[in-house]
């Protein structure tokens, strides 16, 4: 499954639950990501919104530096 077809069916800004969903992973775990730090976010009304950016950035680390680098 290539990375596009990850996140198909998803919007550009994810919720928590599509994060457990992509990563099956229990809430508490997506919760403790996002808190920590380790996925980043945006905190809208309180509430976690993940750029897919953000995401691919915890899956993928190598790649996104590399093309941060490159850029």
């Amino acid at each position: 499954m290539t990375r596009r077809e990850l996140f198909n069916g998803y919007e550009d800004v994810l919720l928590p639950e599509d994060i457990q969903k992509i990563l099956h992973v229990g809430r508490n775990t997506v919760y403790r990501y996002l808190a920590e730090g380790k996925i980043r976010s945006i905190r809208i009304g309180g509430k976690y919104r993940i750029p897919k950016l953000y995401l691919e950035e915890f899956m993928y680390p190598d790649s996104i530096q590399h093309r941060r680098e490159g850029e």
